[in-house]
Order: structure tokens, then C-alpha cells, then sequence
């Protein structure tokens, strides 16, 4: 197994930490922001690292395996689903914004497991999925760290750095989600001619 395999499966092994930290009962805070969430957030950072470092040594090093394409993209996933999740479960996410990401992935899925059954056709990642990719990770990392609801600076209640970062944290999610809806759009769209027999 290479080093670009051996770092997707790493990154799958960092997810149940992700969920565990949270019952550990650890206490204490940083700059006001408890220490459970900042660990949560650096072990959700090495994981996307980690996501762009094994991508770029495959292909530095011509060590692209079928292994690899399949399990890569399924990393992914299974991470920012994850992350998804617990921010829901820590009430700083509503539920309707991974319910989209999720329907989405079984969309995007479903058209390239039929493109392979057809003769291999690929459906190239379209500007939507690339600024998906990119905000969705801006807007958890900076979600593990708000200690507030997303939309809360709509509310009047907050201010100063408290606002800003929830205000960053909210339009980068509705971007993402947006990004998610136009990405999987793209797809159905590129891929229709798959459905046609």
C-alpha cells in the first residue's frame, strides 16, 4: 500500500475521533472557546490536510491506484458528513444543510456508479464543486470555533469578533450549500445522456 492510501485511511481513522472527543468530558476553555471543540477543529484541519496531501503526492509520485479512487472520494465525505453532524448535534447547525450535502452525494454516487457501467465516462467537477469544496471546509472549521448558532448574527444579540465570525460562518455555509445544489445540478445535467436506454 503507498503512502496516498495509507494517509485516505488515516484520514477515515481521525472521523470516530472527531465523534468520541465530545464524551471524553474534558474541561477547560481557550480565549473562551471550550478546548473540546478546539481539538475537534484541529483534528478536522490534519484531516483535510491531509485530503489535498495524499491527492498531490498520488500524482507526483504516478502512484494513482483503483484503491485510491475509490476510497479518496468516500474519505471525504465520511469526514465533512461527520463534522456535519456533530456541529448539528452541538446545536450550531440545522439539520436541512447536511440533509442537502447528503442527497447531493448519493446524486453525484448514483451517476458515477451508472457512468462506470456504461464505459467509463467521466463528469468533470464543475466551478460549483470546486467553490463547494473550498467553503465547506472554510465554514466548519470557523463553525467548530463560533460559539454560536448559525444565523444568530442575524438576531441583534451579538457583536464585535463574536458577529464577524458568525457572520463568516453563516454566508460561507449558504454558500456551500448553494454550491452543493448548483454542483449536483451540474451533474444531473452532464450525465443525463447516461440515463437515456
Amino acid at each position: 500500500m503507498n503512502l496516498a492510501n495509507k494517509l485516505t485511511i488515516f484520514r477515515i481513522l481521525l472521523v470516530p475521533l472527531i465523534v468520541i472527543i465530545p464524551f471524553l468530558g474534558i474541561k477547560g476553555v481557550i480565549y473562551g472557546i471550550p478546548i473540546t471543540y478546539l481539538i475537534m477543529d484541529i483534528i478536522f484541519i490534519i484531516a483535510s490536510i491531509t485530503d489535498k496531501l495524499d491527492g498531490y503526492i498520488a500524482r507526483s509520485r504516478n502512484q494513482i491506484t483503483t484503491f485510491g479512487k475509490f476510497l479518496d472520494p468516500l474519505a471525504d465525505k465520511i469526514l465533512v458528513l461527520t463534522a456535519m453532524l456533530m456541529l448539528v448535534e452541538m446545536g450550531k447547525l440545522p439539520a436541512w444543510i447536511p440533509i442537502i450535502v447528503l442527497s447531493r452525494e448519493f446524486i453525484v454516487s448514483g451517476y458515477r456508479l451508472i457512468a462506470v457501467e456504461k464505459g467509463g465516462k467521466v463528469i468533470a467537477a464543475s466551478i460549483w464543486g470546486k467553490l463547494k469544496t473550498v467553503t465547506q471546509m472554510i465554514a466548519i472549521i470557523l463553525a467548530f470555533i463560533d460559539l454560536n448558532a448559525f444565523g444568530d448574527c442575524f438576531s441583534g444579540k451579538l457583536s464585535g469578533f463574536a458577529f464577524a465570525l458568525n457572520l463568516v460562518v453563516t454566508i460561507m455555509m449558504i454558500i456551500q450549500t448553494i454550491a452543493t445544489i448548483f454542483s449536483g445540478y451540474d451533474y444531473l445535467k452532464n450525465g443525463k445522456d447516461l440515463l437515456k436506454d
